[in-house]
């Protein structure tokens, strides 16, 4: 493999690493700081591709961002009216929605199961016009998924620290705190699904314009990649300051997409991926667990040398 194409398969990584970490930062406000299982994610992150592709097809990719955002939101909503507001179970709420979204999401790209974005302007063609003749304009891309990553990251560090976010950061863990300091944890909840998802959305619409197409299946299996790439970045910055845990999710989701652009690049067949986001998770899960019985294990070996001189 010559040394054009490792560049060009990181990029590559690094571009969808970066837009699917919006979703990473999603599942890390809802599942992280909530303490809320949601399974809407596959159809949250299909609704924000399909509403941005309309929006852009209609001559306004721009507005596609916040429009993807506004569907999204719209579907964290819901989610928490179902769990808050009627008593049902977030992972049954989670699935509910998910199912209902998938008939939304046909409706909104009127009946059929693909769009083609190849003579639509993006915000990534309109970001390539503007950096034209400039040493990044070949990264134009990339440019703009890192400007959308930085400003999510930015604005979650700053969202969590308020108030507000100190709220929702206590909900997952201790709810009945949360009431002691007069805040409704079932107010915190939806506050927190509704920006969780509008970045599922904004993370959705990114690759369907990054790749000018998009079909109803682009959202399948995302929550399973979307908590690998969390693990992954738990795995490493797990237990650090919270703009540190924040740049840990993207670094997961970086190393995951970089692993499954590997297992691309050597002719893994298609039908496999989806075993190795299975195994991602696994590893990402038994990590911690085989750091903390290490100790023990070493504890263990060494009163049984011991035991083994002194019976000699």
């Amino acid at each position: 493999m010559s040394f054009d194409s490792i560049l060009s398969l990181g990029q590559s990584a690094l571009e969808l690493g970066l837009i699917t970490s919006l979703t990473v930062l999603a599942l890390f406000l809802s599942y992280s700081m909530l303490n809320v299982c949601d399974l809407s994610t596959d159809g949250c992150f299909t609704l924000g591709a399909t509403v941005g592709a309309v929006v852009a097809i209609a001559g306004h990719p721009y507005l596609s961002i916040f429009a993807a955002m506004a569907a999204g939101i719209a579907s964290g909503f819901v989610t928490a009216i179902l769990q808050t507001k009627m008593g049902i179970n977030s992972l049954l709420a989670g699935i509910i929605v998910n199912t209902g979204l998938y008939s939304i999401n046909i409706a909104v790209m009127s009946g059929s199961s693909i769009l083609n974005m190849n003579k639509t302007d993006t915000v990534f063609t309109k970001m390539a016009a503007l950096v034209k003749g400039t040493p990044v304009a070949r990264q134009s891309k990339l440019f703009v998924a890192l400007i959308a990553v930085a400003a999510v990251a930015v604005l979650l560090g700053l969202f969590l620290k308020t108030r507000l976010g100190l709220a929702i950061r206590a909900t997952g863990d201790n709810p009945d705190m949360v009431r002691s300091s007069s805040v409704n944890p079932a107010f915190t909840t939806i506050i927190g699904l509704c920006v969780a998802n509008s970045f599922t959305a904004l993370s959705g619409c990114l690759l369907a314009q990054s790749q000018r197409s998009v079909n109803i299946d682009i959202g399948t299996g995302m929550v399973t990649i979307a908590l690998a790439s969390l693990l992954i970045g738990g795995v490493f910055l797990g237990r650090k300051k919270l703009p540190l845990r924040i740049f840990g999710m993207v670094l997961g989701a970086f190393i995951f997409r970089l692993v499954y652009t590997v297992a691309l690049r050597f002719d893994m067949p298609a039908f496999m991926l989806k075993l190795v986001s299975s195994v991602i998770v696994v590893a990402a899960i038994a990590t911690p667990y085989f750091k903390k019985q290490l100790p023990l294990l070493k504890r263990r070996m060494q009163t049984r040398s011991g035991r083994r001189k002194a019976d000699a």
